[in-house]
């Protein structure tokens, strides 16, 4: 029972961004909980770039504030949702594929995650281990925010499932 103290919110949304960038390996994430700082450093220009205008520059948790980093500074690039998160998201193996979509109601992109179980410690009570368990999905829409036209989703695990209206959307 040694693990018996509870995370504090900001601590979770550290798991959350390590979780979301654990197998990227253009991206190193370092904590320092004394200074409350998150540093992501990128190895890609246009990802680091993407990210800076994707992840806010602060996050409060109440009267606590952890300041956001990104590394390097970035360019200059035209602002778009879908092209930062293409770009923050390049080369990571948690996402299967992005799917871009022109409907009737405008253009749709879905950002579809693999399939997969994410767990990260968190001090979560109504788990054995403490650990909180969730989807790459859900960590995405906490991490990003959800944007207009732009869908965080999980990939199907049986074909049976996948787009069971046709060629929709």
């Amino acid at each position: 029972m040694e693990k018996l103290k509870l995370s504090p919110p900001w601590q979770t949304y550290v798991s959350e961004v390590k979780a979301l960038f654990a197998l990227d390996d253009e991206v190193t994430i370092m904590y320092n909980d004394e200074d409350k700082i998150l540093k992501l450093f990128v190895d890609n220009e246009r990802k680091a770039d993407a990210l800076t205008r994707l992840m806010p520059a602060e996050k409060e948790f109440g009267n606590v504030k952890i300041a956001i980093e990104i590394v390097p500074a970035n360019t200059n690039d035209e602002p778009s949702l879908i092209k930062d998160i293409k770009a923050a998201l390049e080369g990571n193996c948690a996402v299967d594929f992005i799917y871009d979509a022109d409907t009737p109601f405008g253009a749709m992109h879905y950002v579809v995650f693999e399939p997969a179980i994410v767990q990260f410690y968190n001090d979560d009570m109504s788990d054995i281990n403490g650990n909180r368990t969730t989807l790459y999905q859900e960590i995405a829409k906490d991490v990003f925010g959800v944007g207009d036209g732009v869908f965080f989703c999980t990939d199907s695990t049986t074909d049976e499932l996948t787009k069971p209206l046709g060629e929709w959307p």
